[in-house]
């Protein structure tokens, strides 16, 4: 096990997720220094891939680092009886079978406090651990449709338009972590774990925030505004003479200043735009007004001109451009790890910054069950008894 004391490191964290929203929130746990063990089935019980790709392939090694991997089979009553063993010394599981499938394996949380009254079971579900959908299979793409998010995102009149990252998966996960941080910050008080859930379908409608309280509060019902904000106007992408970019002008103190640094008076003081109400009901024409001058010179230009004038504006970068940015560049989102096949590469940092630890960093995905005696050995079996598991097919 790593030597990392990082902020979580006095943490137990046994790992039955897959795919992407539970290794999503463990990634977290196991950046910050926790004790991962990610529990897989044996290659010979569970043939299957899963979804995400190779495991060597950039999105398993990225989603799945700084954790040890015990291979076991909970479908075997041995396999089991070894996992509740963990589960006594541990301080969270966390999973992501619908809600039915815990139940059938016997890691439900009444199973698992039964095992360690302290246990703080995290559980992830497409719709929720009961109602009408409970025993649906989720999916990212259902849940932004479902959730609402599709139906705002895309141009008006294209029809629904999915984003294009697995938000819903990603989110879900992200609240998941602040539920077990949570619950371990209670058990401290009360001395007791509890069961904390989420699902993507929750997790996509939190994420609509302001645009659902406008649906909640005043009975509006949002609609797709392209790459305009719905309510902050002008703010959206503009032509340049080489491409595009953004500009945030909203507001009468940014929109003086727009026009000022465009050198368009008479834009300025057309009766249509003369305030943020009538700019709100010209959206279109104002956008239009803004590109007959942003056309004229490359993004590069503008936005170092209006960066001068304190008007909010910035490229619009690929992935590949994004990191090369001085900014980024900067800031150090990068994950270095050095895999034994790969060699050394980097993976998406953490967002997190603190001025007293820094991410676990050097920890690759490992291969299926590679700690798989290390991990047993700790709770007290054997050379001989481990390799008659392994005979039997239940490590």
């Amino acid at each position: 096990m790593s030597d990392y004391q990082g902020p979580l490191s006095r943490f137990t964290v046994l790992d039955l997720t897959r795919v992407r929203s539970g290794p999503t929130a463990v990634r977290h746990l196991a950046d910050w220094g926790a004790n991962v063990i990610k529990v897989e089935a044996p290659a010979a019980v569970d043939k299957s891939k899963g979804m995400g790709g190779s495991r060597n392939g950039p999105d398993y090694q990225n989603i799945h680092r700084n954790k040890r991997s015990l291979s076991l089979n909970l479908k075997e009553a041995e396999g089991l009886e070894i996992f509740k063993k963990l589960v006594a010394d541990a301080d969270v599981v966390v999973e992501n079978y619908r809600p039915d499938v815990k139940a059938r394996l016997g890691v439900d949380y009444e199973s698992l406090k039964a095992a360690n009254p302290k246990i703080i079971l995290a559980s992830i579900s497409g719709f929720g651990q009961d109602g009408p959908y409970a025993r649906r299979p989720g999916f990212d793409q259902i849940a932004q449709g479902m959730g609402g998010l599709m139906s705002i995102t895309g141009q008006p009149g294209q029809g629904p338009m999915r984003v294009g990252i697995p938000i819903a998966d990603l989110s879900s996960g992200n609240y998941a972590t602040i539920a077990i941080l949570i619950a371990l910050l209670e058990r401290e008080a009360s001395g007791e774990g509890q069961w904390v859930h989420t699902s993507l379908l929750e997790a996509m409608i939190a994420m609509l925030d302001f645009q659902a309280a406008r649906s909640l509060v005043a009975g509006d019902v949002p609609q797709q505004a392209g790459n305009d904000h719905p309510t902050s106007i002008p703010t959206g992408v503009f032509k340049t003479k080489d491409g595009h970019m953004n500009i945030a002008a909203a507001g009468d103190v940014m929109w003086d200043r727009l026009c000022e640094v465009l050198d368009a008076p008479d834009m300025h003081d057309h009766p249509d735009f003369c305030n943020g109400a009538q700019r709100s009901i010209n959206r279109n024409g104002v956008n239009a007004a803004i590109e007959t001058y942003t056309i004229d010179k490359t993004s590069g230009e503008w936005i170092e001109i209006m960066t001068e004038a304190g008007v909010p504006c910035g490229p619009i970068y690929d992935i590949g451009e994004m990191f090369a940015d001085p900014q980024v560049e900067h800031i150090g989102i990068k994950h270095p790890v050095e895999h034994p096949e790969l060699g050394a590469m980097n993976l998406v940092g953490q967002a997190i910054n603190m001025n007293r630890y820094q991410p676990r960093t050097g920890m690759p995905t490992p291969d299926t069950g590679q700690h798989t005696d290390e991990v047993l050995s700790a709770i007290g079996f054997d050379a001989a008894a481990i390799n008659d598991l392994k005979s039997r097919g239940i490590v």
